[in-house]
């Protein structure tokens, strides 16, 4: 270990020196030492332990950066210095392979690695080494995509790993001790990448259709960089304070200013000239101890529990039986960064967020992305749609992930976590805060919805309408929240995953109430008994279903159909419908129910059952108003049979029954 301890001191120190605090010469064997780091660390083991002396020498903010601010004209050493930087600051759990270590010396050098890259981060809250990077991507970018080669593109998926890396790292709350309101070591960050430039080109690369194998990677700097910002918050964060918001710091500063006065009374209280074993002790007169003197009585101290039990040793639940625990992150940035990061979030929705995510979905579909890509997009799709519903809830801007696919894609996205929460039970706590993040999708696509279904617009209000009655006839959907509520163990599960299943189940009630409201019948499903068949007699319906095998759709009958179609319209008949467009029982696709909708259309017609086919028709509108396969809804008396008669002469078949009919009677 010596031998290694000397080689790496060696390298480091062949790297150069500086001179000020401005300027750094490099050695001769500058860009030999850089190498020899680079092998030092892929031949480390599991101890960590050349990257954990890298770290305790401080070789980054000594050596690294300032190379990088004095030579980054110099491709060679910038590729090179980029390489040890993205290896450097690699997250600790990723070293560990997304679990912290349980053994206490594991335990201590996953902390060693998490203090140093707090460190790393520090060293980054500049403006200068952000600039210097933010041109060497731009001059990258403004190349066509076809002439920059692998080594430049290398270098582009480099520095936005390195922005990556450094707003991972999570904040030390506990050494920085900054109140909300407070610019920490992440804001210091992202105020540093806004006047680098880093956020613009960001912007740009996710708003561009020729850049897009970086979107994986915007997307995780995206959800980093506003992991602790709500929301709600950013989007009523103003240029200037609102007076409600300088009320609340008022309000919280006087009560922090309350809790230290007391804090320091009782620390007074406690330091007497009297010792404070004999405070409150009393003498009883005419009353004798067992010697001759009087009777000395002690107070009894409220604080004492007066229990049996208070000395034995409590049971100690184990810890897989334990509760689990959430992190809260959330915290109220400095005022200036949650302005410029409420900036972001509308340049990021007016400008990139339909493709973006469009792009992403159709990656995750085709499964090109890794494991943990679905947590960010389901992350980035809560975020930027609970942002858009609380700042102007323009629904073009997020009209990519407000349709039935996107509950169709959460909702299996759920059902599959589900199952490997149960198969995998070693890593329950990884499945468990997907499924949170899953369901924090779903309830935002609920929210978004209800903001839909009660704007005044009245083309967003149907199109909330028809996605509400997808949701409300598909048994998935309908049943998704109560299944969830159904497995619910507090082992597995957090606090906050059960707040935020019973607010989605609550929104889900209130939509099916404004729909049930609007729509007077309902389908509703009920078990039956299986009845025995019997035997039917050749008699006219038979003789009926092979009359219909001689009927072919002709101008001739449509004429004859057409003026009792007129009639009904004209005389406002009321139809009676008995037959159902959709059974959300069936296990029939839903795009093969329409076509089967059409088909029992058709044959109303051809049976002369016209007061059943329009009712149909006008049912079937509502179920699939897409596409106006059936017609709009408020299309004319004469586009209406137009719509009736062109099923009418389509060579679309029978429906499933009546085929059946006619075949057993060939």
């Amino acid at each position: 270990m010596s031998r290694l301890i000397a080689e790496l001191t060696a390298s480091i120190n062949a790297l150069g020196y500086a001179a000020g605090k401005t300027h750094y010469f490099v050695d001769t064997e500058c860009k030999e030492a850089i190498r020899e780091l680079i092998r030092f660390l892929r031949r480390d083991d599991e101890t960590h332990e050349i990257r954990r002396y890298l770290g305790a020498a401080r070789i980054l903010q000594s050596d690294l950066v300032p190379i990088v601010k004095n030579h980054h004209n110099d491709d060679e050493i910038l590729d090179l210095i980029l390489r040890l930087l993205v290896n450097l600051t690699t997250p600790a759990l990723l070293l560990y392979n997304e679990e912290p270590p349980v053994d206490k010396v594991s335990n201590q050098q996953y902390f060693e690695i998490v203090g140093h890259l707090q460190e790393y981060k520090l060293a980054f809250a500049k403006q200068q080494i952000w600039t210097i990077l933010s041109q060497k991507l731009s001059d990258l970018l403004k190349m066509d995509w076809a002439d920059r080669g692998e080594e430049k593109s290398m270098i582009i998926v480099r520095i936005l790993v390195l922005v990556r890396n450094v707003l991972h790292v999570p904040t030390d709350t506990d050494f920085e001790n900054r109140p909300d309101n407070d610019a920490d070591s992440h804001d210091q960050v992202l105020w540093a990448l806004q006047e680098g430039g880093i956020l613009d080109i960001i912007l740009y690369i996710a708003s561009s259709d020729d850049e897009r194998q970086y979107f994986f990677h915007i997307l995780e700097i995206v959800s980093l960089m506003l992991r602790d910002q709500n929301a709600e918050v950013l989007a009523s964060a103003s240029v200037q304070r609102s007076l409600a918001e300088k009320e609340r710091d008022m309000e919280e500063l006087i009560a922090a200013r309350r809790k230290d006065k007391e804090e320091k009374q009782k620390r007074k209280s406690l330091i007497m000239s009297r010792h404070p074993r004999f405070s409150g002790t009393y003498v009883v007169k005419g009353v004798k101890s067992i010697g001759d003197n009087d009777l000395v009585v002690q107070s009894l101290d409220c604080k004492v529990a007066l229990t049996f039990d208070r000395n034995k040793r409590k049971l100690k639940t184990p810890k897989n039986r334990q509760p689990m625990q959430t992190q809260t992150t959330e915290r109220r940035s400095a005022f200036s960064v949650r302005v410029l990061m409420k900036e972001f979030c509308i340049e990021f929705l007016n400008g990139a967020y339909n493709g973006f995510m469009h792009y992403v979905r159709e990656l995750l579909h085709r499964g090109k992305a890794q494991a943990n890509d679905e947590s960010y997009f389901f992350w980035a799709l809560r975020f930027f749609m609970e942002f858009n519903r609380n700042y102007k809830c323009e629904v073009k801007l997020i009209s990519e992930t407000m349709h039935v696919s996107i509950f169709h894609f959460t909702q299996e996205r759920i059902e599959n976590w589900r199952a490997r929460l149960d198969v995998e039970k070693k890593k329950f706590r990884l499945w468990s805060k997907r499924m949170h993040l899953g369901l924090k999708a779903y309830k935002e696509l609920l929210m978004t919805l209800m903001k839909m279904y009660l704007h005044t617009d009245h083309t967003v209000k149907e199109s909330a309408h028809t996605i509400m009655s997808n949701i409300f006839y598909v048994i998935e959907y309908r049943e998704l929240l109560m299944v969830l509520m159904n497995i619910f163990d507090p082992i597995k599960f957090s606090t906050e995953y059960l707040k935020d299943l019973i607010e989605a189940n609550h929104i889900f009630m209130k939509l099916l109430d404004h729909y049930c409201k609007r729509h007077r019948t309902l389908v509703v499903q009920k078990k039956g008994k299986s009845s025995k068949r019997k035997k039917k007699s050749k008699g006219p319906a038979a003789q009926h279903s092979a009359s219909l095998l001689n009927l072919e759709p002709t101008e001739e009958k449509w004429e004859v159909l057409e003026s009792k179609i007129t009639d009904i319209f004209e005389n406002n008949t009321e139809l009676n419908v008995q037959s159902i467009p959709f059974d959300a029982a069936s296990d029939v696709p839903f795009e093969e129910q329409k076509i089967e909708a059409m088909r029992k259309i058709r044959f109303f017609l051809l049976k002369s059952e016209v007061e059943e086919a329009v009712g149909l028709l006008r049912a079937s509108r509502e179920v699939w108003p897409e596409n106006d396969c059936f017609g709009s809804e408020n299309m004319s008396v004469s586009e209406e049979c137009a719509a009736l008669k062109e099923i009418f002469l389509a060579d679309i078949g029978l429906p499933a029954a009546s085929a059946g009919v006619v075949k057993r009677k060939e």
